[in-house]
């Protein structure tokens, strides 16, 4: 993922404010009570300035809530009382009656950056996503998703379009990532299975860095489209090919010196992850590897908390998905018939990619 900007970012300092001593450590406060039960309005805080284009409004050096108002076609009070709040928040800085890009909004929610990533509130604050948690308390009851039997893992579900479209931004550095650590780069033969392609990048990155590297994906049929269309873009289409069905059912051939699993055992229970390892294991040659991609708590689950916070996620989408620790992921190839895995933390992502050998 690229770490400039495509345009100078406008920047302002800071207005400090004074403030009185903090409490004692060991005071009761109330203050984060009262913010979690507000935190609904951050989400949706962000969600309108990136709809507004807000951020790519103050990237473009327009700067004050009027030339802001006239650009998002909003009121001037309406965007003053937004872009406050996202200076409180961090995403924006003030000075006067200017505002300028926090680093993390200029990186990453400026549409004129390479690395903007706007797009992924379209599958993270989907209508269903947020609904999955109006009723938590019962699924904390029933120790998985009440979205229905299968949650959002239902074939076809329209969601992992969405995902397809919108995430890609987010799967780039990870993409690049991977390709590193399998060493794309040394341009040998590689026959590459793409399981739960998604977007296809993993394994479309991959094909960029490797001439001789073909690459089959399999996913959903309407999810595998836009695979599709992104192998055409990166110039890969000939060596692309695709499984169309369920990881599960699907015959997945074999001959495979990698296969790639990204963001995709953590939606189910150990035994069904090691169901499908059994049958990857069968479809790699001697000494293939399997690539996870995941976000792997500590063996305490609530560090670091990118990772340990993941598994709310699972618990309000899907029936019996987890985030599991590595120790955990460890079992489940060892129990498939891997012989080790290695497990590699790639700072400053949430996740973690996890290297396992036949």
């Amino acid at each position: 993922m690229s770490q400039t900007t495509a345009r100078e970012v406008v920047r302002s300092p800071q207005v400090k404010t004074a403030g009185t001593a903090a409490p004692a450590a060991t005071m009761p406060n109330p203050s984060r009570i009262f913010q979690t039960f507000n935190a609904f309005q951050q989400t949706a805080a962000l969600r309108a300035a990136i709809e507004l284009d807000v951020f790519t409004a103050i990237g473009d050096r327009q700067t004050t809530v009027e030339q802001i108002a006239q650009r998002a076609r909003a009121s001037e009070r309406g965007v003053r009382i937004l872009c406050d709040y996202l200076t409180v928040l961090g995403f924006l800085t003030k000075n006067q009656t200017h505002y300028g890009l926090a680093p993390d909004a200029a990186m990453f929610l400026d549409r004129g950056s390479p690395a903007y990533m706007g797009s992924a509130t379209r599958f993270l604050d989907a209508p269903e996503m947020v609904r999955a948690y109006d009723h938590l308390a019962d699924a904390v009851r029933k120790g998985g998703t009440v979205m229905g039997e299968e949650g959002t893992l239902g074939a076809d579900n329209h969601l992992w379009v969405e995902f397809a479209r919108s995430m890609s931004p987010l799967m780039m550095q990870p993409a690049e990532a991977i390709a590193q650590l399998v060493g794309a780069g040394k341009s040998e033969k590689c026959r590459v299975l793409d399981i739960a392609a998604g977007h296809g990048l993993f394994g479309i990155n991959i094909a960029r860095h490797n001439p001789q590297a073909e690459i089959v994906a399999l996913d959903w049929p309407n999810v595998l489209e836009v695979a599709k269309e992104n192998a055409r873009k990166s110039g890969v289409e000939s060596r692309y090919a695709t499984i169309p069905g369920s990881a599960f059912d699907a015959e997945l051939g074999n001959g495979y010196n990698l296969v790639l699993l990204t963001n995709f055992l953590h939606h189910f229970d150990p035994p069904t992850c090691e169901r499908l390892l059994r049958r990857v294991h069968a479809a790699l040659v001697p000494g293939g590897r399997v690539v996870t991609l995941e976000f792997v708590p500590n063996d305490d689950r609530v560090t670091p908390p990118e990772a340990a916070t993941f598994s709310m996620i699972m618990l309000g989408t899907t029936p019996q998905g987890d985030a599991y620790t590595y120790a955990e992921f460890e079992r489940m190839f060892r129990n498939a018939g891997f012989t080790r895995s290695e497990h590699f933390r790639q700072q400053p992502m949430p996740e973690s990619v996890i290297i396992s050998y036949k």
